[in-house]
């Protein structure tokens, strides 16, 4: 399930998104329930896709946590369009700004892509909206700066680091939906990894016993490349294991990248 962002009026979604909206005014009445606002809303909203994934969040969802009606959101939000944008942009907000300076750029960029693996695991609906149309909100931009700076600090031409962010997002994405998806997949499918595992593994060697022949780069790579049992009481050995891999597979290719990265640094130089 992909969403595209900014699919509400671009006027109203900014003004949101920036808090240039001129606040309502509060309800009148006899024994008036906590006014509304804009950020309990989201906040709200938030919890509803942390919980049960984008497919359950509606106005009528968000009202229910709040204890309101659906109705009474849309004072305060036109409808889910400008809700999603606002949901994105808000739980960028956990995101650092600022890194310790230092003269090893390495550092700061590996941190970086780090708290944003982290931040797409915690929230992993936000992975569901697609990059090809960014929602312009302020802590959207505010990581992009961050990441900007960081680079930066590289040395390297606008053009080259503007490509360098088109690189390090998707790297983060991809690593992030395959830890998101291997939390869920137990719960998904109603089958653990290692049942699932063998049951194929025993079903490809009955059906196909030449694979070996057929596919031997395959064969040398798992037999060649297999990763270390992680030592006992290490923390990792109770992630699931595609998980294990994922962050592992993040962990190495961002070092090869930022490696790769150094060297441009050094033929510049």
């Amino acid at each position: 399930m992909v969403v595209f962002a900014g699919q509400g009026d671009a006027r109203r979604s900014l003004s949101l998104l920036w808090r240039a909206e001129v606040a309502a005014p509060p309800r009148v009445g006899p024994g008036p329930k906590p006014r509304l606002t804009v950020d309990a809303i989201v906040a709200a909203a938030v919890a509803v896709a942390d919980e049960e994934g984008m497919a359950a969040l509606s106005m009528r969802a968000v009202g229910d946590r709040l204890g309101r009606t659906a109705m009474a959101l849309y004072t305060h939000v036109p409808g889910k369009s400008e809700l999603l944008d606002l949901m994105y942009d808000a739980v960028h907000a956990e995101l650092p700004t600022a890194y310790p300076e230092s003269d090893d750029w390495r550092a700061p960029l590996t941190a970086w892509a780090g708290e944003v693996l982290e931040l797409y695991v915690r929230h992993p609906w936000v992975l569901q909206v697609s990059q090809a149309r960014p929602v312009l909100g302020p802590h959207e931009y505010a990581n992009l700066d961050t990441l900007v700076r960081l680079l930066g600090a590289t040395g390297l031409e606008a053009g080259t680091v503007r490509r360098l962010v088109g690189t390090l997002f998707p790297l983060v994405q991809g690593s992030a939906r395959t830890v998101a998806d291997a939390r869920r997949a137990a719960t998904a499918t109603g089958s653990s990894d290692e049942e699932w595992w063998a049951a194929r593994a025993a079903a490809l060697t009955e059906l196909v016993p030449d694979f070996a022949e057929r596919f031997p780069a395959v064969i040398r790579l798992e037999r060649d490349g297999a990763p270390e049992p992680y030592p006992a009481g290490g923390g990792q050995e109770a992630m699931p294991y595609p998980e294990r891999e994922a962050r592992e597979t993040f962990r190495v290719g961002l070092g090869v990248l930022l490696d790769g990265i150094e060297a441009a640094c050094a033929g510049r130089s």
